[in-house]
């Protein structure tokens, strides 16, 4: 596989849209380790998930983790499979109880796409395992 360096916009682009994700993972990871009761008083009824100290402060942990891992350049793949698996959780857990697809359902989705996206941008690895091509199948 042939790894090229990604143009100087496409670099651009790709850290813009990983930072994004980043901070947001990093706000929601940061918000259920500081300050649990904030994130149990508007956590949405139902989840199936204990609303307590323990279980927010677990959650928090297995998302920043996995950020941190995004963030660093060498684990970067790493941390994008793990904060994937973590988002394919909330994606069911938001299945299970029957909430608003667009909104809701598919925000994981959304992000996951942000975050692979960000990645392709950036790392020629990614693009060498992902090749998009435009035109006819070679």
């Amino acid at each position: 596989m042939t790894e090229t360096l990604p143009s100087k916009k496409a670099l651009i682009a790709g850290r813009s849209l990983s930072g994004l994700v980043i901070a947001f993972l990093l706000f929601d990871a940061g918000l259920k380790l500081v300050s649990p009761g904030t994130a149990i008083k508007y956590s949405p009824p139902g989840l199936g998930w204990p609303l307590d100290v323990p279980t927010m402060t677990m959650l928090g942990l297995l998302l920043l983790i996995p950020t941190l891992l995004y963030i660093w350049p060498r684990t970067a793949i790493l941390g994008a499979i793990l904060i994937t698996a973590y988002l394919g959780g909330a994606v069911a857990t938001h299945v299970r109880i029957g909430s608003p697809l667009f909104s809701h359902i598919l925000f994981g989705a959304y992000l996951g796409v942000m975050l692979w996206g960000g990645l392709w941008l950036r790392d020629p690895r990614i693009r060498a395992l992902i090749p998009l091509r435009s035109g006819a199948a070679q």
